[in-house]
């Protein structure tokens, strides 16, 4: 097999991923929210209270980064921060009533997005997707 650098699925995947990216910060940009930002958002409209810890592992983030982000995004007063009650060392993301205001306007987006992302894909197709970006991510992390 003959190697040929910008030929790979490493660069294939992260073109479409910056693809993904730019069309996403498209349809957010009259909100003033990243992509990033709406993955934290995502997962606090579905369940408010989880710690920035978990945010980062579930994102698969660094700590540092994620800390960046919740500030921003309390900042803009989309969330509230708290110390955990029973482990003080724990800051639990909350969302305001403008947080909950901003989900109302953007899930909707997010769902289209996700339409738009998987068009013409069949419920097995994308399961498949799925399935062989999870091995791509199981080999890396082998390393």
């Amino acid at each position: 097999m003959k190697y040929i650098p910008l030929d790979n699925i490493g660069v294939f995947i992260h073109t479409i991923d910056l693809e993904i990216t730019n069309f996403v910060n498209n349809r957010l940009a009259s909100f003033k929210i990243t992509s990033e930002q709406n993955l934290i958002m995502a997962l606090l409209w579905e369940k408010e209270g989880i710690s920035q810890n978990e945010i980062s592992a579930k994102l698969n983030k660094d700590k540092a980064g994620v800390a960046r982000m919740v500030n921003t995004l309390e900042k803009k007063g989309y969330i509230r921060r708290e110390i955990c009650p029973n482990d003080r060392r724990s800051v639990e993301v909350y969302l305001t009533a403008e947080g909950k205001r901003l989900g109302d306007e953007i899930i909707p987006i997010n769902k289209d997005i996700l339409e738009v992302i998987t068009s013409g894909m069949s419920g097995k197709e994308i399961a498949e997707l799925q399935m062989l970006l999870m091995k791509v991510r199981n080999n890396v992390n082998q390393l």
